[in-house]
């Protein structure tokens, strides 16, 4: 497997990560990538979270997105998150490069870089998904994140957590 890295997005590298879409069967699981940058923009500017939009690239090319949120007050609300705490917000791999375990990459690179505290020290990950995505599950559980059923609602996503 050709080794794949994440990079911080800029100007000259957003829109081959905009062009990225998942499976027809998959678009009810994650959100595009551009509502995803806007949802990066109004968490940095209005609710003045930290959160890192970064790009999965296989060299020079873009094959998936990734977003990681600090102490986000949205996921809070949801379902009852202590404070000081990470949040992968969104995992996606385009649809052509779906099955080579860059996403299994990707998210053990992203936990890397959580576990450098860049926002300070935290004792949990969270993320949540779809109940219905078993590829999203099972990758989760596969890396140690753990689900939260009693903190699942009816109509949201499935919260899990990994102890940092």
């Amino acid at each position: 497997m050709d080794r794949i890295h994440l990079e911080k997005l800029t100007w000259d590298t957003v829109d081959g990560v905009l062009k990225l879409r998942v499976k027809k069967e998959q678009k009810g699981f994650v959100a595009s990538n551009s509502d995803s940058l806007i949802d990066a923009y109004f968490a940095a500017t209005e609710e003045k979270f930290p959160v890192y939009p970064l790009g999965i690239y296989l060299g020079k090319k873009p094959v998936g997105f990734l977003m990681i949120g600090y102490d986000c007050p949205w996921a809070k609300g949801c379902y009852g998150l202590p404070a000081d705490y990470y949040y992968i917000w969104r995992l996606m791999i385009d649809k052509r490069y779906q099955g080579n375990g860059y996403g299994k990459e990707a998210l053990g690179q992203a936990l890397a870089f959580i576990r450098s505290f860049p926002c300070g020290k935290a004792d949990y990950c969270w993320l949540s998904y779809e109940p219905e995505n078993e590829v999203a599950r099972k990758l989760y559980l596969s890396v140690g994140f753990e689900e939260k059923p009693e903190l699942w609602k009816e109509d949201m996503e499935m919260p899990a957590v990994l102890k940092l």
